[in-house]
This record gives C-alpha cells, structure tokens and sequence, in this order.
C-alpha cells in the first residue's frame, strides 16, 4: 500500500527538488570552463535533483516522487511567467540594465521549450528505471539503481535538450561533443554522491518507517493520484 500523507521530512525533500530546479533553470544562461570541457553553470546544482528524485523514489515510491515531479513543473512554470512578466513591464527612467536583464533572464521560447520537456522525460525515466529495478534486486545493490537510472534518464535529458534547443543551429558534432560532457558530468556527479545517498536513504528508512515497493504502482506520468 503507497503510505499515506506527507511527512515534514517528504516536504522538505520535495522544497530542496524545487530549489534544486528552479535555481538551476536561471543560472543555466551561464557557460564554464573545467579542465577543458564548456558546461553550463546549471551542472553544479542540476544533478542534485536527480540526488534528490532517487531518495524521493527510493523511500516513498514512484507515486510521490511523480507529484513532486508535476511540482516542480508547475514551480519552474510560474518562475518563467514571472522573470517574463518582470521584463517586459517598463523599467523606471534612472534605470538602465534592461539590456543585461534581457540578456541573462530572456531565454528564448525554444529553450524553453527544450529544458521543459527534458526535465518531464529525464525525471520520469530516472524515477521509472529505480523502481522498476529496486523490484528486480528485491531492494539490495541500491547502487546500481541510482547510478543506473541516472544513466537512462540523463541520457533522456541531455539528448532531447540539446536536439530541441541547438538542432539544427549547432553542427551535429559540436551538439554530439557537448551533449556527451553534459552526460558524463552528471552520471559522475551521481557516482561521487553515492555515500551520501546511502546515508540519507537509510535515515529516512529509519525515521519514516517506510521502505515501499512499486510493485502495484501504475506508472502513468499524467496521473496525479496515489
């Protein structure tokens, strides 16, 4: 039976995914440098949503972790309305950095367009693949399963951004190029977290009194209901 309510622990985990997104969203624009490799400043927070989305999965079940999902959607959604709305309302006479707004805070419909549905499909593949092999390992080799759906879903993620956002304005070896950093940085950011994925896991296990099994779970992203 999927448990009931929502614990101060669920919601807390559910607010740090939202922070986790939104935040990464906005600094996204910016582009760094590390030993060589072009990332977007969105790898130093991004993969801790995906941190958080296998702990979400693991202790509570894929029906919880697909409403924090749709949360963080519908959160990420009134961001974007609000940073339009904020730049398109006029700017006071004395100011001047409307330019460097638009600039920073002006992603275009199409990247838009493109971080959405990547989110959507990475998120509910991560989520999908951990159940679905939490199942098959009878809840041993955690390891195997948060570092195996992050491969899946970040394949998901990486591969529909970069082809919705830059196909057809990037030469497909420069997207291949930068889509494969992009990847490999966040499976490896999963890897190094893993101790502290087992630690926080089997705390929540432990204080929550839950370890649930999607075994009867129905898997349709678009339900809202347990």
């Amino acid at each position: 039976m999927q448990p009931s309510g929502y614990s101060p622990r669920l919601l807390t985990i559910a607010g740090l995914f939202v922070t986790c997104l939104i935040i990464s969203n906005i600094t996204a624009v910016k582009l760094i440098a590390v030993h060589g490799f072009v990332l977007t400043a969105a790898n130093v927070l991004f993969p801790v949503s995906y941190i958080i989305g296998d702990v979400l999965t693991e202790v509570w079940g894929y029906a919880k972790a697909r409403r924090v999902i749709w949360l963080g959607f519908g959160c990420n959604l009134v961001a974007v309305l609000a940073i339009y709305v904020a730049g398109i309302l006029p700017g006071a006479d004395f100011w001047q950095d409307q330019e460097a707004w638009d600039k920073i805070l002006g992603a275009t419909p199409r990247i838009l367009m493109a971080s959405f549905c990547a989110y959507l499909a990475g998120e509910f593949l991560n989520s999908f693949v951990l159940a679905k092999m939490k199942i098959a390992t009878n809840g041993r080799y955690l390891w195997t399963r948060t570092i195996g759906s992050t491969v899946v879903g970040q394949i998901a993620d990486t591969s529909i951004f970069m082809t919705l956002a830059f196909g057809g304005l990037l030469p497909l070896d420069v997207m291949l190029n930068a889509a494969g950093t992009e990847w490999a940085s966040k499976v490896g950011y999963e890897i190094l977290a893993t101790p502290f994925t087992y630690l926080v896991v089997g705390w929540l296990k432990r204080v929550e009194g839950i370890d649930y099994y999607d075994r009867n779970t129905r898997f349709n992203p678009v339900l809202l209901t347990d």
